[in-house]
């Protein structure tokens, strides 16, 4: 079996509400690339990238002169073919060769009648938990509907996501307003959800003083952990010494260097596995061993996945022994998604990992034409930017924050 084809289609799928976070917005809807890795016996993988456009798909397309005539079973070569340590000094393609490892293993499952996680050794969980993934959001461009910018709106907001979905794990994506107003709103979940977990994250914007006050203000709640309070090693460090919650990074432990680093010198407790940021599902499977050999904790990112890359994320929980925490997602912000049978459904707070042969998710090619035409007439969006600010940047540690009383409402392009 070798290789024959590989194609990319860069997607935008709409979003319930725009979301908010430190950086900027996501204004919408997310644009997502699919790959597909097409073999000479006619079995077509599938993979996805975050971002996409012209440039994306011009990068897959290069990868063809490196993969085309190879056996898609041989991964860890292609890891050094296409992402060499060294030469990824000048052309980082880490996100590139996760993508093209999704499709593999999706071929390989095809292929051998296993599902992903049993080629990894083998489920342990039949489903995989996960948090609400709370924003501050504008209002919908197309209705109206859907702001959550007060502590009444988030908590109304959370309860209609647990009644829908089932989670009992709250994840609070902050670093949008004023620490002490988020505050706020962080013990307002917490009162009205006193049985469930809570976590927070504000994207790594605040000082190192401003992350240690608020660490230290939200002890006596029911924390899994405090994510990304500030940037850096050391200042995640020192936030540590201070402060009796544990603290969780997608941001500063994203490869095995960090992550030696981090076991040497323990300055984040739990770390965050994405498994297009870390090279792939057996990366992030060999991340979690480590892990499991330094007592490190571990949980699953999300990083605004559709339903091919929420496979890998389900089929990456069903194998880690030391998967501690609920996973984090995105998904249930999607209006739609480009598999069939529409987005996957949560049950009591879980996903079901999917038991069909590969990644166990296959294209709805109507939905796939559909969301590249949206692309295509809409275009990307500046990730890191607000639409009701232009011209704004954070500062890292930030001072410049969105005034929570701003009802005015947002122009987005739609």
């Amino acid at each position: 079996m070798q290789i024959r084809d590989i194609r990319a289609t860069t997607v935008t799928v709409p979003l319930e509400a725009p979301l908010r976070h430190a950086n900027g917005c996501h204004w919408g809807r997310f644009v997502r690339t699919i790959v597909e890795v097409e073999t000479d016996n006619g079995l077509i993988g599938l993979g996805e990238m975050g971002g996409g456009g012209d440039s994306a798909e011009a990068v897959f397309r290069a990868m063809k002169s490196y993969l085309v005539g190879r056996d898609p079973a041989r991964i860890e070569e292609m890891r050094f073919l296409i992402a060499n340590p060294t030469a990824s000094l000048y052309n980082n393609r880490t996100q590139v060769l996760a993508a093209l490892e999704f499709a593999c293993l999706d071929i390989l499952g095809q292929a051998w009648g296993a599902p992903v996680c049993d080629i990894l050794g083998g489920r342990l969980r039949d489903a995989v938990p996960f948090a609400s993934y709370l924003f501050f959001r504008y209002p919908d461009p197309r209705t109206g509907a859907g702001e959550v910018r007060t502590a009444n709106q988030m908590v109304e907001y959370a309860h209609a996501l647990k009644r829908r979905c089932g989670f009992r794990t709250h994840k609070l994506k902050g670093g949008v307003f004023h620490p002490d107003y988020e505050l706020e709103v962080y013990r307002a979940l917490a009162e009205a959800f006193p049985g469930d977990s809570l976590r927070f994250d504000p994207n790594a914007v605040w000082s190192t003083e401003q992350a240690i006050r608020f660490g230290q203000a939200i002890e006596g709640l029911r924390n899994d952990y405090l994510e990304d309070p500030v940037f850096g090693l050391n200042g995640m460090r020192r936030t540590r010494q201070m402060v009796r919650v544990p603290l969780a990074t997608n941001t500063v432990v994203v490869n095995f260097e960090q992550l030696a680093a981090n076991a040497l010198d323990t300055a984040v407790d739990v770390i965050l596995l994405d498994t297009t940021f870390w090279g792939g599902i057996r990366a992030c499977v060999k991340a979690a061993g480590v892990c499991e050999t330094f007592q490190l904790g571990v949980a699953v990112h999300s990083s605004g996945e559709l339903g091919i890359q929420l496979a890998t994320m389900l089929h990456l929980g069903a194998v880690l022994p030391n998967l501690s925490f609920a996973a984090d997602a995105h998904y249930h912000h999607l209006a739609g998604d480009v598999i069939e049978g529409g987005p996957m459904r949560y049950e009591d707070g879980a996903i079901r990992v999917p038991d069909k042969p590969g990644l166990g998710v296959t294209l709805d090619r109507e939905k796939l034409r559909e969301y590249h035409e949206l692309y295509l007439r809409l275009g990307g969006y500046p990730y890191d930017q607000d639409p009701a600010r232009p011209g704004w940047t954070p500062l890292v540690p930030n001072d410049r924050w969105a005034d929570p009383h701003d009802a005015r409402p947002v122009a987005i392009p739609f």
